[in-house]
């Protein structure tokens, strides 16, 4: 087997691990605890990828390419931009469920973990296509984080709705972006991609990420008046993949 197979085998691997997101939607019963856990433990882990995984590897790639100085301030450039996005489609993004709120969150968290997963089905691809344990390793921290992105939309859309199917389709859609975005490389974007390309979607991408994590997933959380249970599962997510970069 070819090392483009074994790169398209892992990316669909690393994407459909969003699904595992979806198991607390077969609670029979709503249970606000679930919602706030699960709302706070997303917060966590992707604020923490933001800051540790994706700042990082911007500025890294942004070195490769200017001064560490002005590497830095392309950086934070690139991630505000990211902010302001993400502000401009919350402001614009409609909402048509009695459960709005929640609809929303889910909804925005779709749309920002398609535009996270693209880019990194590019890097899993390239890197397994150049080195096939570098992109089992890979493979593995991106699935452990995938995770709990898959309950930031599966959670909302689920309990906003009583729809497991929404909750469940709208997980898929997100899920098969990151082999669509090793299908993009394979077909039109090997020759393009470079360090410069890499660094800024890393940098806007953590700026989404950052913004959703703020201002959509914990103050949702917030709202059930359960600040203990909020803060506990925020503080498990940063830790697990805090421990997940240990491990990988």
């Amino acid at each position: 087997m070819s090392n483009i197979s074994y790169a398209f085998i892992l990316t669909i691997m690393a994407g459909l691990s969003t699904m595992v997101g979806t198991f607390f939607i077969f609670f029979k019963k709503r249970n606000d605890n679930i919602i706030i856990a699960s709302l706070s433990f997303a917060a966590g882990v992707m604020l923490t990828v933001s800051v540790t995984d994706l700042m990082n590897e911007s500025f890294h790639l942004l070195t490769n390419l200017f001064f560490k100085f002005p590497a830095f301030i392309y950086m934070l450039i690139f991630v505000v931009s990211g902010i302001l996005f993400s502000i401009f489609i919350d402001k614009y993004l409609p909402c048509k469920h009695d459960n709005s709120n929640l609809y929303r969150v889910g909804i925005f968290s779709m749309l920002a973990i398609i535009i996270h997963n693209i880019p990194e089905g590019i890097a899993t691809f390239m890197a397994t296509n150049s080195n096939i344990m570098l992109g089992i390793s890979l493979t593995i921290a991106i699935a452990l984080h995938n995770i709990p992105e898959g309950i930031s939309i599966s959670i909302p859309i689920y309990y906003a709705t009583n729809s497991r199917f929404k909750a469940i389709f709208y997980t898929f859609i997100s899920a098969i972006s990151e082999p669509f975005g090793a299908l993009l490389t394979y077909l039109f974007l090997s020759n393009f991609i470079n360090d410069r390309i890499m660094g800024c979607l890393f940098g806007i991408i953590a700026g989404i990420m950052i913004h959703i994590s703020l201002y959509e997933l914990l103050p949702t959380a917030n709202s059930y008046n359960k600040k203990g249970i909020m803060f506990l599962f925020f503080i498990i997510g940063v830790l697990f993949m805090i421990i997940n970069h240990f491990v990988f």
